[in-house]
C-alpha cells in the first residue's frame, strides 16, 4: 500500500534562483553551479557524455553569454533547454506552477492495495533528452518536457497528457 508520495523539485528550486539571475543579468557562482551539479537527483543525466564538468561548463556558458564550444549532443541538448526557458520567463513560470503545488494524496487511496513500495517519489530535474527515468521507487521526470496548454496557461502537459494523468501512469509502472 502506498503511504506516502512525496514530490521533490529542490533542483528545479535551484535552477529558478540560476534563470532568474540569469534573466536579470547577474553573476552566478562558479560554487552554486556546482552545487547544481553535485545533487544527488542529477545523477539520473549522468553517464559518458554528460557528467558534473557538463553541467557546469553549460551553466557557466549561459551564465557568461558564451558560446558553447566543444560540447557533446547531451550538453548542447542542454544548452539549448536551458536557453528556451530563458527566453520566456513567464512560459517557465507557468511550468513552475503547478510543480511547486503539486500534491498527490489523493492517488494514495487509488493505489491502496498491496504493492511492492509504501514511498513513492516524484522527482523533477533539468533533463537533457529522456521524458522520464524510474528508479525503484522514484519517478524522474524531464522538467524542460513539461508544456505548458496554450489555450490554457493553468494548464501543464507532458507527452500529451494532463502532468498528474501522466504522473499517475508512471507510478502505476513502478507498482507493477
Amino acid at each position: 500500500m502506498v503511504r506516502t508520495i512525496k514530490v521533490n523539485f529542490d533542483t528545479i528550486e535551484m535552477m529558478l534562483f540560476f534563470w532568474q539571475s540569469v534573466a536579470e543579468k547577474e553573476k552566478v557562482s562558479e560554487s552554486y553551479m556546482m552545487d547544481i551539479a553535485e545533487k544527488e537527483e542529477m545523477k539520473y543525466l549522468y553517464g559518458s557524455e554528460f557528467n558534473k564538468e557538463s553541467v557546469r561548463k553549460v551553466l557557466s556558458a549561459i551564465s557568461n553569454r558564451e558560446l558553447l564550444s566543444e560540447a557533446t549532443k547531451k550538453e548542447r541538448k542542454f544548452w539549448n533547454n536551458n536557453m528556451w526557458i530563458l527566453e520566456d520567463l513567464g512560459n517557465m513560470n507557468n511550468m513552475i506552477r503547478p510543480v511547486k503545488t503539486l500534491n498527490l494524496d489523493y492517488l494514495k487511496e487509488k493505489f491502496n492495495e498491496e504493492t511492492k513500495f509504501d514511498e513513492i517519489i516524484v522527482i523533477f530535474i533539468p533533463g537533457h533528452e529522456d521524458e522520464y527515468y524510474i528508479d525503484e521507487n522514484k519517478l524522474v521526470i524531464n522538467f524542460f518536457r513539461l508544456m505548458v496548454d496554450f489555450m490554457d496557461e493553468t494548464q501543464v502537459n507532458i507527452s500529451g497528457k494532463p502532468l498528474k494523468e501522466y504522473i499517475e501512469e508512471k507510478i502505476l509502472e513502478i507498482l507493477k
